[in-house]
């Protein structure tokens, strides 16, 4: 490694953090810990480091030298070895007579990286890295780091953080307000429609740069990661599942799509391209909560990380882009906690055991059929669980039920979205 061209980078990164501009997010980080900042390509999690840094720097607890922040994907780190990242230290210690707070970006393109910062962790070292891949997560990364960090998953904007920057705060009963009202209901459209990525919202060209990022994240953090070599089959598959993302999957019927368009595909491979497409955080899946163990590995429903994405295969969207941006949002706030719940006689869109907590989501409720059948699954549920809390979200209806003891509430997505 050439030692000058590190120290130059280290220099324009300290210049870089500083001067970047930050939409500040909710961030409540322990004062004292390390962190790995895990989650879907360009979900902010660099900049979410950048802002943790700025806090710093303004509180006074650390300086701009004080700082070691670098990007692995920066070109002029290609190659790089976990046997190199000492010799950036070096580079840091010949700079600076200091110990450094280290902030190391999309860190999983170098192998053997956890090793290296459980020893920084040892070292009394403060380390926060980031990466676009669910594999940060594994238990054999948690076993390596040895308790010693926070892994924090990184989500595209939720709602409110979109109303705030698009400067709307809002305040108690602000629902009643008829113009701040119409504002929310206004702004969802273009949150509704193309998602959570902050460099988007200035664009009036949104489907380009969602376009973009897909094909960074099928080309680089799937296919070349991975060594893909059937490329077709592996688009034609997200295809698939964005069409069918409302609807339980089996391994068997993704595999029968694929082959009748002509892409044949292994079960076994099949297997691995699913497990590829959630370690890029593309997509996550929800199995039966009253399936047998085997049928919760290999039939689920399959969701988006963010609804831009899915709206990129779509030509009927609404219904589908609902449903997923409502799983999107009780993914964030339960995490692995959540299911859904399919029976022969009912279905329900979303099971939340731990939170005694039941949620359909439906486009409209103006067909009659459709609502009493939308009731009657969630009915179903409370008397076979202790489910508390049922909730029926929609596009704009809004109003509670009571029946046989019970309050379903049936409220409209974008008041829903802001309710926690």
């Amino acid at each position: 490694m050439d030692k000058s061209a590190i120290k130059g980078l280290i220099i324009e990164k300290q210049r870089e953090v500083q001067e970047a501009e930050i939409i500040h997010r909710p961030l409540d980080l322990e004062q004292s810990a390390n962190y790995v900042f895990v989650g879907l390509r360009r979900a902010g999690k660099t900049y979410l480091m950048y802002q943790h840094i700025q806090d710093l720097l303004k509180s006074g607890k650390c300086a701009p030298e004080d700082i070691l922040c670098l990007n692995f994907e920066d070109e002029r780190l290609a190659g790089i070895a976990s046997s190199d990242l000492n010799t950036i230290l070096d580079c840091y210690r010949e700079l600076f007579d200091r110990k450094p707070l280290l902030f190391w970006d999309e860190i999983q393109n170098v192998d053997g990286w956890e090793k290296f910062v459980r020893r920084l962790a040892d070292s009394k070292y403060r380390v926060f890295v980031s990466g676009s891949n669910a594999k940060m997560l594994s238990k054999e990364i948690h076993t390596t780091l040895g308790g010693r960090f926070i892994c924090k998953e990184v989500y595209p904007f939720s709602f409110r953080e979109y109303l705030c920057f698009n400067k709307l705060t809002l305040t108690e009963n602000w629902d009643v307000d008829g113009e701040t009202r119409a504002r929310v209901v206004r702004l969802f459209g273009d949150y509704f429609q193309f998602g959570g990525f902050a460099e988007t919202f200035c664009f009036k060209n949104k489907r380009d740069w969602l376009n973009s990022l897909y094909q960074k994240i099928l080309l680089g953090d799937i296919i070349l990661r991975n060594g893909i070599r059937n490329e077709n089959a592996l688009r034609l598959m997200v295809r698939k599942l964005a069409e069918s993302v409302m609807q339980p999957m089996s391994l068997n019927r993704l595999k029968h799509l694929l082959d009748a368009s002509h892409a044949p595909i292994s079960h076994n491979t099949l297997s691995d391209y699913l497990r590829y497409l959630e370690d890029a955080y593309l997509i996550f899946g929800l199995p039966n909560y009253t399936a047998k163990f085997a049928e919760k590995e290999t039939v689920k429903k399959r969701y988006f990380w963010d609804n831009g994405l899915l709206n990129l295969f779509l030509t009927d969207p609404s219904s589908r882009l609902l449903e997923n941006l409502v799983a999107l949002t009780l993914r964030k706030r339960y995490g692995d906690n959540l299911f859904h719940y399919r029976r022969p006689t009912s279905e329900v869109d979303f099971f939340i055991p731990s939170e005694h907590l039941a949620v359909q989501a439906s486009l409209t409720l103006l067909d009659h059929a459709t609502k009493q059948r939308e009731i009657k699954a969630l009915l179903e549920l409370s008397n076979a669980f202790d489910v508390r809390r049922l909730e029926l979200v929609t596009l704009d209806n809004e109003e509670d039920v009571h029946i046989n003891g019970r309050l379903i509430s049936i409220i409209p997505i974008w008041k829903w979205l802001l309710s926690e």
